[in-house]
């Protein structure tokens, strides 16, 4: 009997060395109490259970060094994901923008409110009440337009990037940082074992790590049917003694009066050649910014438009936009919860395998009718003023404000 005491007490740190839950305390009397009853057996039993253990630990072991245990992916190389434990995304206002100011100024200054600030990496993707509609949105434009709102120049080059950036979001960020609506679950397959990203609210699933045959375009296109922002990815100019950041990949369900696929492949000096003030004011300044970001480094700003209409999806540059020689009439009145304040928040952060950098925007609207009830009527009519008045006076009129500036100001200051 001290060698059963001794075998037993051995099979006891075995069985209990993974855990010491009550359901393994039960598990192991049940065991004793049957080991009891058929001693004649109890070697080939022992040494049975034994196997058995060490296999289920060895598996154990292995998915808990791929993350299983803890329900996401560990990714070293990104900054840590602080968890929303009790979030509710139904309870969640949408964010309020309101980075107007009495003059417009375009600054790369850290101490502009407009202008780019740090950012918390855990709070790079945001989610609130309008989630599932927005997301159904997303769809049916990927559905319809998938070809504007879907990019991709040269995918030898950019779809390390995509990959990366969606095994992040889909394996580590969004079930770490929101787990009440996104889950990771390892599965096996006859092809092997792997883990799949169930969103909860739309009860789709998607592998978590994609397999290196599925297209750019692919991954693209879940990313913009997952979360409610826009993505963009950026690489230096190849061969070039001085390069310059081009446009390599999108998934792009919002602009606001430009057409993505014009775009796409060009440096930020093309594509921001419409901007009243780039080239004098910005162009310098964002080249070195890009080049010296720091992976780790997060950082957001916010901008604002006047539309009058609510379509999120607005590629024709003639819809938000206005030109100098425009003959279009000034408004001698506007509805205002049919005009809309249209803000973007704007992040961008460089990965740390690709080096790529990732400009990322979120868009909100906002009725004037809104905007009044807030208390900042007088506020919005000040900064609409203001567009005439800062270091790039025609950015009134590329933000068409000799159309609506007046019946928006009349409303606004009523």
């Amino acid at each position: 009997m001290d060698r059963f005491k001794e075998v037993k007490e051995a099979l006891r740190e075995a069985w209990l060395s993974e855990s010491s839950t009550a359901q393994h305390e039960s598990a192991y009397q049940v065991f004793v109490d049957f080991v009891k009853q058929n001693q004649t057996n109890v070697a080939l039993f022992v040494l049975f259970v034994s196997l058995a253990i060490r296999q289920i630990v060895s598996k154990n072991r292995e998915a808990a060094k791929k993350g299983a245990n803890r329900q996401f992916l560990e990714a070293p190389d990104f900054p840590e994901v602080e968890t929303l434990e009790n979030f509710d995304w139904k309870k969640e206002d949408t964010v309020k923008l309101r980075a107007f100011k009495p003059k417009f100024h375009l600054t790369m200054d850290f101490s502009d409110e407009s202008a780019i600030q740090n950012l918390n990496p855990s709070e790079l993707i945001t989610m609130d009440r309008t989630y599932s509609d927005r997301i159904a949105y997303r769809k049916r434009i990927i559905r319809e337009s998938g070809d504007v709102c879907i990019g991709v120049n040269d995918d030898k080059r950019v779809g390390p990037a995509v990959r990366e950036l969606y095994t992040f979001l889909l394996g580590t960020y969004l079930p770490k940082r929101f787990p009440n609506m996104f889950k990771l679950h390892y599965a096996s397959f006859e092809t092997g074992t792997q883990f799949m990203f169930e969103n909860l609210i739309t009860k789709q699933v998607f592998p978590a790590q994609p397999a290196q045959v599925t297209s750019t375009r692919i991954l693209l296109q879940t990313l913009g049917s997952i979360v409610d922002e826009d993505f963009l990815f950026l690489l230096p100019e190849e061969d070039s003694e001085d390069p310059k950041y081009t446009l390599e990949a999108y998934v792009c369900i919002c602009p606001s009066g430009w057409n993505p696929p014009d775009k796409l492949g060009r440096r930020l000096a093309a594509i921001h050649g419409p901007v009243p003030g780039y080239a004098d004011k910005l162009e310098g300044s964002m080249d070195r910014y890009f080049k010296s970001l720091e992976v780790g480094k997060y950082v957001r700003r916010s901008n604002w438009s006047i539309t009058q209409h609510e379509e999120l999806f607005s590629p024709d540059p003639n819809t938000n936009h206005g030109k100098a020689d425009s003959e279009e009439k000034a408004l001698t009145e506007v509805d205002p919860g049919k005009t809309f304040l249209r803000t973007e928040r704007q992040t961008l952060h460089r990965l740390p395998s690709s080096k790529a950098i990732v400009f990322a925007f979120k868009t909100y609207m906002d009725t004037l009718r809104d905007i009044k009830l807030e208390g900042l009527g007088d506020d919005l009519a000040d900064a609409i003023d203001g567009l005439k008045t800062g270091n790039a006076p025609a950015m009134n009129v590329y933000k068409r404000g000799p159309v609506w500036g007046e019946a928006v100001k009349g409303y606004l200051r009523s």
